[in-house]
């Protein structure tokens, strides 16, 4: 366990830091040469997504419990 803390987790760890920090020193001006905010943004609909996300994720458990239930 200490082996694998040390060889896997930390350097993932201090990677994670490191670019987390690098991305929070962007400049907090809007107008430093770049486009602006768009001041009129366009809503977008999930609905459409999520829904048949979570129909397939019944499908997967309706099929697992079938499955489950011919095995017993």
């Amino acid at each position: 366990m200490k082996l694998l803390l040390l060889k896997r987790l930390l350097p993932v760890l201090a990677l994670v830091m490191t670019s987390s920090a690098i991305a929070l020193a962007q400049g907090t001006n809007p107008n430093n040469g770049g486009p602006g905010p768009d001041p009129d943004p366009i809503d977008t609909p999930i609905d459409g997504g999520v829904s048949l996300l979570l129909a397939g994720g019944v499908a997967y458990g309706l099929k697992r419990l079938r499955v489950r239930r011919k095995q017993a």
